[in-house]
């Protein structure tokens, strides 16, 4: 890891993933980041370990801390600014950018730093999924299966992810869930995707949930049962349109209470990362613990 912090009178420490999303896009943000080293700090980071604890050793440093990466490296930088009162900014450099999109985050550092200067923020919910914390959206299924295959993959980038998620939904097979919201068993199914989410979508504007807020207390639960494959591209047109709760293979509902899943599927992800659970699954929100940035572009109320 690359430690050497910048240190100014900036409110914000930018942390580098240099390893999300393309190296192309990679290389230039980088090569920004260092021409404007009298406007702001930064630092690589190549491992988890290593950002919470670059964190951790400039916490009492800096207002506002500014996840340049994608969704995992958002994620990482997050947990450790759950329950205080620093900002998460995030500069999307990712394949998916999900949170970013969500919350008007652009590439583009001089109308960031503009914002960071104002440091206004919202409070927004994270999940909880056992001892991991949720930001976007977690589950079992379609999405996770690319995920745990998308991290094994060498190339990065849009359309790689675009030509593995076809790949794995040709082979897709449904797995069965039981789940309990509040102690009661309200489904006992097979399913493609249960989605788990606290914002609206996957990412590159892929709408899972259209009606889920980050702020609202709620958790939203998205099911969506074996279809016949030949509808997958309306599948899509759904997703892309906001409309996927719109199919009778698709059942949406929300809840504030802890829900429960028990499933022999291992294979889940949070906030696009893959990890194996075994068990049982226990799922809880947190209302309004995390500060975000509020940025010029977001337009979430109104969308």
């Amino acid at each position: 890891m690359k430690r050497s912090v910048r240190e100014n009178t900036n409110k914000a420490l930018f942390v580098l993933n240099p390893t999300s999303g393309v190296p192309p896009v990679n290389f230039i943000v980088s090569k920004e980041l260092e021409l404007r080293k009298n406007q702001l700090s930064f630092c690589k980071s190549m491992t988890k370990e290593d950002t919470g604890l670059l964190i951790k050793q400039n916490f009492n440093k800096y207002e506002v801390f500014v996840a340049a990466g994608g969704d995992g490296t958002v994620h990482t930088v997050a947990t450790e600014l759950v329950g205080s009162n620093k900002i998460l900014g995030v500069l999307p450099i990712g394949s998916g950018n999900g949170f970013a999109k969500e919350f008007g985050f652009k590439m583009n550092v001089r109308s960031l730093l503009s914002d960071i200067k104002k440091a206004d923020s919202m409070n927004i919910d994270v999940i909880e999924i056992n001892d991991k914390l949720c930001l976007n959206v977690a589950g079992i299924g379609l999405d996770s299966f690319v995920a745990h295959s998308f991290n094994n993959l060498k190339l990065r980038g849009f359309l790689p992810y675009v030509w593995l998620t076809f790949k794995t939904f040709l082979a897709l097979r449904p797995f069965h869930v039981n789940i309990k919201c509040d102690g009661e068993e309200i489904v006992s199914e097979k399913l493609f995707v249960l989605t788990i989410a606290n914002t609206r979508q996957f990412g590159n504007n892929a709408y899972i949930a259209p009606e889920a807020r980050p702020n609202d207390g709620i958790i939203d639960i998205v099911l969506i049962k074996p279809f016949p494959k030949i509808l997958g591209s309306l599948f899509i047109i759904r997703l892309f349109t906001k409309k996927i709760n719109k199919s009778k293979y698709v059942r949406h509902f929300k809840t504030d209470k802890e829900i429960v899943i028990e499933t022999a599927e291992t294979r889940f992800h949070i906030d696009g990362e893959p990890l194996e659970i075994s068990g049982k699954v226990v799922i809880r929100i947190k209302k309004e613990v995390l500060k975000v940035l509020k940025t010029s572009g977001y337009k979430f109320a109104s969308s």
